[in-house]
């Protein structure tokens, strides 16, 4: 390939789907030419310099191999905020932003002040997207990766929400203060067993196993977050947990199990039962 191609013809000759290359052809016309996405379509038959087509070629190479395009972009979109992301994080997925719509809902309900605890926080997806949109909610966010805090911590800051969020470090409550008691408790974390077929396969290849997986059946984590909640919720507290989507009634049995009362199951855009919350008694 040429660098003197048209943007037209390096969409249509790339290996890669068309959306794809479009995704890391906006990317370069952003960083090199400080030209937005549809000049895509209104600028089609300019071409990229050699430097940024040699770039192109490396972008394109990388996904080819199957490296994940927020990876290679350094972030990703969710609910109503940019993160950077990278091989230290989950990619935040479309589905998770359930967990921030639920727990958005009951921030709006108590019209109050709240306190809210996000357990492995990763890239400080949900954490920040409710910070962002509730700034009366005060947000502790915790995870076991060091790296990962990091990444979650420099989002804060650039989305200028660090007065609103605190990070702790460590495996699930044990980095939070036994005096902590919180109006909502939100979590995605690791639930997909480690037989799972899907570990080896498409974006998981690239990801944090750690992230994916509690190395045993996917619930064990689970099990952990929704019995503990109960010393970390305030009376009438509500906690919400992302699981499979083949793992509903387990998940509704165990906070049913630890006393839970209210429990619901909540479905993503594909239909698919994704989440559970359940309460705190009063």
């Amino acid at each position: 390939m040429s660098f003197s191609q048209s943007l037209r013809e390096l969409i249509s000759n790339c290996t890669l789907p068309a959306n794809e290359a479009r995704i890391l052809l906006a990317h370069l016309l952003e960083k090199h030419c400080q030209l937005p996405r549809s000049a895509l379509l209104s600028r089609d038959d300019m071409s990229l310099n050699e430097q940024a087509f040699q770039e192109w070629e490396n972008l394109v190479s990388r996904r080819a191999n199957g490296e994940p395009i927020a990876y290679i972009l350094g972030k990703k979109g969710f609910h109503n905020i940019e993160l950077q992301v990278g091989p230290g994080v989950l990619i935040p997925r479309p589905e998770t932003e359930l967990l921030v719509d639920i727990a958005l809902a009951e921030i709006t309900k108590l019209n109050k002040p709240t306190k809210i605890l996000d357990l492995g926080t990763g890239s400080g997806a949900i954490a920040l997207s409710i910070a962002s949109a509730a700034p009366l909610a005060s947000v502790i966010a915790t995870d076991q990766s060091a790296e990962a805090l990091v990444i979650a911590q420099q989002n804060a800051q650039s989305l200028a929400l660090s007065a609103q969020i605190q990070f702790a470090q460590g495996s699930w409550y044990e980095a939070i203060s036994p005096q902590n008691q919180f109006d909502v408790i939100v979590s995605n974390p690791p639930y997909i067993a480690s037989q799972d077929s899907h570990l080896g396969q498409g974006d998981l290849r690239f990801e944090p196993e750690s992230a994916l997986t509690d190395y045993g059946s996917g619930l064990s984590c689970l099990q952990a977050i929704i019995s503990g909640a109960g010393k970390f919720l305030k009376s009438g507290g509500l906690i919400a947990v992302e699981h499979g989507y083949d793992q509903s009634e387990a998940v509704v049995d165990l906070m049913k199990e630890v006393g839970l009362i209210d429990v619901q199951v909540h479905q993503d855009l594909a239909g698919h039962c994704r989440a559970a919350s359940g309460r705190k008694s009063l």
